[in-house]
């Protein structure tokens, strides 16, 4: 968020899509931008769409794709969270707020005195790293990780929503469902009653 914030009286300007308060003196600026973007509609916050391959290096460093990385620039993220995705077939890449709401969630049904429900709390943390980009907008697939979801050099992402999913490339290149079973489950979802 930013505009522009003065110590003394301001006014409020309007261009376009974006509005930003100005000051008419000499004061100390701070600046904030306050503006809306295609990725940020009704507080919903980022959605990923979209399949793009991609390659890592021999330090297992890879580019975040360009459509991803300017989604995390425009919506001022810049943490991610990267996890074995809980049926270990993927690797699945958190915004740091998606993954602070999503660790809410599980924490709040989590009962302390209950070890189970504490090792899956566990579990699910222990399978996290926290990432950066770096200058270049790679970012390092720890070897462990790699391992877990069977990744190779040749990857895939996919928008899912909030998330990313890398995915080997060869895993990828198959139907996840079969086009008649996508078909009659995609269906059913869509007519099921909202609650």
């Amino acid at each position: 968020m930013c505009q522009k914030e003065s110590t003394k009286k301001t006014k409020s300007k309007k261009v376009g899509s974006n509005e930003k308060k100005v000051g008419k003196n000499g004061g100390k600026w701070r600046e904030f931008c306050i503006f809306a973007t295609k990725f940020h509609k009704d507080g919903l916050g980022m959605r990923f769409f979209g399949n793009i391959e991609g390659k890592l290096d021999a330090k297992g460093r890879v580019f975040l794709p360009a459509p991803f990385r300017k989604q995390f620039q425009t919506a001022g993220e810049k943490e991610f969270v990267l996890r074995t995705d809980i049926s270990g077939k993927c690797l699945v890449l958190y915004p740091l707020s998606v993954w602070l709401r999503r660790v809410d969630a599980l924490a709040a049904n989590v009962s302390e005195w209950d070890e189970e429900q504490q090792m899956v709390l566990r579990e699910f943390l222990t399978k996290a790293e926290s990432c950066e980009l770096d200058g270049n907008g790679r970012f390092i697939i720890p070897k462990r990780l790699l391992q877990e979801a069977a990744i190779g050099q040749a990857v895939r992402f996919m928008g899912m929503n909030e998330t990313i999913e890398i995915w080997d490339l060869e895993k990828a290149e198959k139907p996840f469902v079969e086009q008649a079973e996508f078909s009659a489950k995609l269906k059913a979802l869509m007519s099921k009653p909202r609650e």
